[in-house]
Parts: C-alpha cells; sequence; structure tokens
C-alpha cells in the first residue's frame, strides 16, 4: 500500500487493486488502529478555493 504522505501521526495511503466491482477513487487514512476512509469527488469547488486549500497559492 503507498502512502501517499503522513500528518502528524495520521498516514495517507491508497490500495492499488481494490474491490471488484471498483469503488470511487478514495483515500485511506491511519493513525495507530485507528482507520478511515474517504471518498474524493469534485462538487464544484473552483480552482481558487482548491489552491488557498492546498497552500499553493
Amino acid at each position: 500500500m503507498p502512502v501517499v504522505f503522513v500528518i502528524y501521526e495520521f498516514r495517507f495511503f491508497f490500495y492499488s487493486n481494490e474491490g471488484d466491482p471498483r469503488e470511487p477513487v478514495h483515500i485511506h487514512v491511519r493513525r495507530d488502529r485507528s482507520v478511515a476512509k474517504f471518498w474524493l469527488k469534485t462538487g464544484g469547488t473552483g480552482c481558487r478555493f482548491l489552491r488557498l486549500f492546498s497552500g499553493l497559492t
């Protein structure tokens, strides 16, 4: 499972071949024994907000 990044003790990762049928795009987050899954989908968020949110401005 490739780790995308780590923030504090939280590891964000994905599985390259998960589910049949395939699930919508999502990312897993783990801290110690706790795990969460977040689905990534666009909701009409503008580019300006995404740049601000990601700290790229």
